[in-house]
């Protein structure tokens, strides 16, 4: 399955944006999808994780009641609102994806997932 993350930009403090992480190449609709995001000279954090079958969703401590992760299946396409946001949450985006109903457990970890987007860029100013 092939990738592409899109929709990030550069927005103030308090704004919102969705992101949207579009796949290709296989139904989506199988695979847990993840969300992180790397700040220059940081690892990558986890964001938040929806997975294949339902469920309640995985969020990160730092976006929890801010960010919400949601899938369209008809769409092949997974987004994530962003609301409220912080200068802290400037970094770049990256979704990855993986077959299969993964365990809670296991989504925070970004070696856990197969296949990644290229990123995209997210610049809140203060």
């Amino acid at each position: 399955v092939q990738l592409q993350a899109s929709g990030g930009g550069l927005v103030q403090a308090g704004d919102s944006l969705r992101l949207s992480c579009a796949a290709s190449g296989r139904t989506f609709s199988g695979y847990t999808v993840g969300w992180f995001r790397q700040a220059p000279g940081k690892e990558r954090e986890f964001v938040a994780a929806v997975r294949t079958g339902g469920g309640t969703p995985n969020y990160g401590s730092s976006v929890k009641g801010r960010f919400t992760i949601s899938r369209d299946n008809a769409k092949n396409t997974v987004y994530l609102q962003m609301n409220s946001l912080k200068p802290e949450d400037t970094a770049v985006y990256y979704c990855g994806a993986s077959f299969g109903r993964m365990i809670l457990s296991s989504a925070w970890s970004p070696r856990n997932y197969d296949y990644w987007g290229q990123g995209t860029q997210v610049t809140v100013s203060s």
